[in-house]
């Protein structure tokens, strides 16, 4: 597939970027290596040429100006000339008509598209861009950073070369070199081909040459180009240090791989790489991480990830898959396990398809899903696994009834809606391959959900009754404790659902408000069947909060429903501000009434109590420094909190969050959490004067702890300090992540950023951006500035 075509910039950019990139490819590759980078181009579209501008007007000013007409003209003192958007200043002028022939001396400047040069002497052909600027210095407003040359050579609009070339992001203080910095031998770039050549490039940090590429070529835009990337380094416990070095291989538009050889001290030498596509109608990627020997494991170690997406005409597909070589992946290798429950990975291929008729919806699917378990060898770590599913078969049938057959059904004098859906399904089920499941009873499921209700209401109020039915069969693979193999249930449920929206407009604080009251009640009546010789495939008790308790079941899933018969009563209420839109305060509570008791419950234990836990929540943002929100469950019986969580956060201005968190569960666990970025030293290069030069560092720590009261122990910890000298950043710190009830890996992170370049080393700011609330990348609000230009 073609690219997209664009306009060449004249202009030293690409040279810039070229210095920038030139020690290991370039920071396009880099953001090419990202999930946004792989994209589709469209094929080119002929049509009717263009229209020729109209060629600029050349004008010439000066202290004194004269001039021969047709041939040549001269000026001196504060000398400009004007060529569309080029504008050149010197002290001297001479220009010959014929040849179009430019000849500045005396502080020449050049300003193009917001890209400056300066230097003694430049020969240029104006109109076409041609000619030779001797020792400039640049700045380019795309960067922000700023160098030196001892020649450019504009060759033409499409070709440009520098000939020992510097640049970096930080400004020079007289004779002292900038704290970082690159230089090259020589420079080609072709703006065409959207590529350049670097000749004996070296990047310099403090002095000292920490890179550096005899010959190598980039890319002179955003686009993919094949090259080294920055290389990753990082440390821990389990595997010493590693290093590693990625190159990126642009295949074609819509295709790329990134190949990344590394090195663990402790374990020894692998490969980790990625392929990726996009194809019209498909994307997808492919992950394969292989250690071939490790020496501590004493065996291969491999991790293998498939994450495709796509469509055959009115069908999708999505697969999606991570599988490891061995049980101690997830401790050993846990940087590379992209699970959110690294002990459990899943396998998951589904299909679908969406018709829309003029009556509903139809939604047939079918999927196999299958689990790797990594237990390990600690018995008291052993947990159970979910049901595979090889495979489920569906269809889902969603509808709502013409307006003409409802004319008759006017409950309150307004119109209802008549909605319904049903959804049959087939499961096949068996656990993974392990000693339970030798005990397990698979088998098959084939179960039916149906529903119909009836919603009426307004603007500010809703009344919807419904009646649903749950009815399922199952076929075993080994006869439950009565010796049935087959049995079947169908279960109804009844229920009512009711709220409304009061508004009012009141102050809060001294502030015009907009106070909403929205009181909900939600009835349900499900009558007891005797489920407990039943198998339970994919049920699982709900969380108890303001979600679930207005849903009609305690139980996610399939094969449990709870014989519910309850009203749940809540309100919710809320201030918003009249100017903003901003919730600025939120209450509510929400409590369960039974009427009878519950024998179908999460642990087996029948409820009595008829009044359940009180819900409590409250939300605040009173000020623009403070957030604050919390949850409580109490029990009205023993009048204790059963659990709760209280967070607070304090960010009173950039690069300045402090926030904590207590979550207790009683007699399950209780924990702290304080996560924070804060400025320990120094000036933020926010604050300083805009006529500050400095580079002077700004110390900053950030980081999370998390303690358990219950088990007196950190769990899951990151702690960093940062240094920011306005044109680089350092990172370094520590992670902790618990592995188990004794045991943790502990990594060490450093990370340079060159601003306006990239990062070496690891990722540090992926590590705080996920852990921190509130966190803010140091350089994300650096502006270019002309400063840098002496």
């Amino acid at each position: 597939m073609p690219r997209s075509s664009r306009l060449p910039t004249p202009a030293l950019l690409p040279s810039l970027i070229a210095l920038a990139l030139c020690a290991w490819g370039s920071a396009s590759a880099q953001q090419a290596a990202s999930d946004d980078a792989l994209k589709l181009h469209g094929s080119r579209v002929l049509g009717a040429p263009a229209k020729s501008a109209a060629k600029p007007a050349l004008v010439i000013s000066g202290g004194k100006v004269s001039a021969q007409v047709d041939q040549s003209a001269q000026a001196e003192g504060g000398v400009e000339l004007r060529y569309g958007e080029l504008t050149l200043n010197a002290d001297k002028l001479n220009y010959n008509v014929v040849d179009d022939l430019a000849r500045a001396e005396g502080h020449v400047r050049i300003n193009h598209q917001g890209n400056v040069f300066t230097g003694p002497l430049l020969q240029m052909y104006v109109a076409r861009f041609e000619g030779e600027f001797l020792t400039p210095s640049f700045f380019l407003a795309a960067t922000g950073g700023a160098g030196k040359a001892d020649v450019v050579k504009f060759i033409d609009n499409e070709h440009i070369s520098a000939t020992r070339g510097t640049y970096s992001s930080c400004p020079a203080s007289g004779e002292q070199e900038p704290d970082w910095q690159i230089s090259a031998r020589q420079l080609r770039m072709d703006l065409a081909a959207n590529e350049g050549q670097a000749d004996g490039a070296v990047l310099r940090f403090l002095g000292v040459p920490i890179l550096a590429a005899p010959s190598l070529s980039f890319p002179l835009s955003s686009a993919r180009k094949s090259g080294w990337l920055p290389p990753n380094i990082f440390l821990d416990n389990r595997s010493g240090l590693e290093f590693g070095v990625p190159y990126y291989w642009n295949i074609a538009p819509q295709r790329d791989a990134t190949f990344t050889p590394f090195v663990m001290t402790k374990r020894g030498v692998g490969l980790d790489s990625e392929f990726r596509y996009l194809e019209p109608g498909h994307a997808g990627r492919i992950n394969l991480d292989l250690l071939p020997s490790d020496r501590v494991f004493g065996h291969s170690r491999w991790d293998l990830k498939l994450n495709n997406d796509g469509r055959f005409g009115d069908w999708r597909y999505r697969l999606k898959s991570e599988r490891v070589s061995d049980d101690d992946y997830w401790k050993d290798m846990s940087r590379r396990v992209e699970s959110q429950t690294p002990r459990l990975l899943a396998s998951d291929f589904n299909i679908s398809r969406q018709r829309e008729l003029s009556w509903g919806v139809i939604d047939t699917y079918a999927r196999l899903q299958r689990w790797q378990t990594l237990q390990g060898t600690d018995a008291l770590a052993q947990f159970d696994s979910p049901y595979q599913r090889s495979p489920q078969i569906g269809v889902r049938v969603t509808t709502a009834a013409d307006e003409a057959v409802l004319d008759s059904f006017r409950p309150w004098g307004r119109k209802a809606r008549l909605e319904g859906g049903l959804e049959l399904e087939y499961n096949r089920f068996d656990l993974p391959g392990s000693a339970l499941a030798a005990q397990a009873r698979g088998g098959q499921r084939v179960h039916a959900l149906g529903h119909v209700a009836a919603p009426v209401g307004g603007e500010a109020w809703w009344f919807i009754p419904r009646v649903s039915v749950n009815a399922a069969a199952y076929d075993l693979d080994r006869p439950q404790a009565d010796g049935r193999r087959r049995m079947g249930r169908v279960i109804p449920t009844l229920s009512i659902d009711h709220g409304w929206v009061f508004e009012r407009d009141t102050t809060l604080f001294g502030r015009d408000m907009r106070q909403s009251l929205e009181p909900r009640l939600l009835y349900v009546n499900t009558p007891f069947r005797d489920q407990a010789n039943l198998p339970n495939f994919d049920a699982a008790a709900k969380d108890f909060n303001f979600d679930s308790i207005y849903t009609d079941n305690p139980f996610s899933g399939i094969d449990r429903v709870s014989d519910l018969h309850a009203v749940s009563v809540g309100a919710t209420s809320r201030w918003v501000s009249a100017a903003q839109g901003e919730e600025i305060l939120r209450l509510g509570a929400v409590q369960r009434f039974l009427f009878r008791d519950q024998f179908v419950t999460p642990d087996g234990q029948p409820v009595t109590q008829r009044f359940s836990d009180l819900l409590l929540a409250a939300a605040a943002h009173l000020d623009e420094k403070w957030w604050a929100d919390g949850t409580l469950e109490f029990n009205p019986e023993t009048n204790r909190s059963v659990r709760s969580v209280m967070r607070a956060r304090y960010s009173p201005g950039p690069f300045k969050t402090v926030s904590m968190a207590y979550r207790y569960a009683r007699a399950q666990s209780e924990q702290v959490e304080l996560a924070w970025q804060w400025p320990i030293y120094g000036t933020p290069v926010t604050s300083r004067g805009a006529d500050s030069k400095s580079c002077g560092g700004a110390w900053y720590s950030a980081g999370r702890v998390q303690y358990s009261l219950r088990d007196k122990r950190l769990t899951d910890s990151v702690m960093g300090f940062e240094y920011d000298a306005g044109c680089w950043v350092l990172r370094w710190g520590v992670e902790r992540l618990s592995t188990g009830r004794a045991e943790a890996n502990t990594r060490l992170m450093l990370q340079l950023e060159l601003v306006g370049l990239s990062q070496l080393g690891s990722n540090a700011l992926k590590v705080l951006k996920d852990n921190v609330p509130g966190y803010r990348r140091l350089s994300s609000d650096r502006s270019p500035s002309s400063d840098f230009l002496p």
